[in-house]
């Protein structure tokens, strides 16, 4: 190597001596150059890592989800598709999920989804706790005016107490005459 770059500086020193002496201090000739890659720069640039993970997920994902998925879902509209409207016989009381007309739609509502009875048992269970809750600040907020307009306060007699709290006592107390009695 560095064989070559004493050859190339000897032929640029040759080349100087053939120049004018105003051509000589224009040119560059006289330095000394290596160009042991061919010239070519590297240039600095951002990195393209996350785009090429992204795509690359993206086409996983297409890969192992959406194709399958699509062939699933052609094949139950090809050979099942939906359902057709028919009487319904007497005594006969069609399941929550027969109302659907595609039959994926169907098999969500009967596997995945609750009954309409199921969200509606809920829905009456949620107002009845919330009623529950209501009533108990109601009781709390009448003592408190109750307590306002006597100029009582509060004190060993009124401790506002939660039903897991009593329970506890209950059965502490119920364990202790059990065992005293035996």
């Amino acid at each position: 190597m560095a064989v070559w770059s004493s050859l190339k500086l000897g032929s640029a020193i040759t080349k100087c001596l053939r120049l004018k002496k105003t051509d000589v201090l224009k040119s560059s000739a006289l330095v000394p150059t290596r160009n042991m890659s061919g010239h070519h720069l590297m240039g600095i640039k951002e990195t393209r890592w996350q785009w090429t993970k992204f795509k690359d997920l993206i086409h996983y994902y297409v890969l192992v989800g959406v194709i399958p998925l699509t062939l699933f879902v052609t094949g139950v509209n090809v050979f099942i598709g939906p359902a057709k409207l028919a009487p319904i016989p007497e005594g006969y009381r069609p399941a929550h999920w027969e109302y659907h007309q595609h039959p994926i739609t169907r098999w969500m509502a009967r596997y995945i989804y609750p009954s309409p009875q199921q969200q509606y048992e809920k829905y009456l269970h949620t107002l009845y706790e919330e009623d529950e809750k209501f009533k108990v600040r109601m009781l709390t907020h009448k003592i408190d005016e109750m307590m306002k307009d006597r100029s009582d306060y509060k004190s060993f007699y009124y401790r506002p107490i939660s039903a897991n709290h009593h329970r506890v006592v209950k059965e502490s107390m119920d364990r202790q005459e059990s065992e005293g009695l035996n």
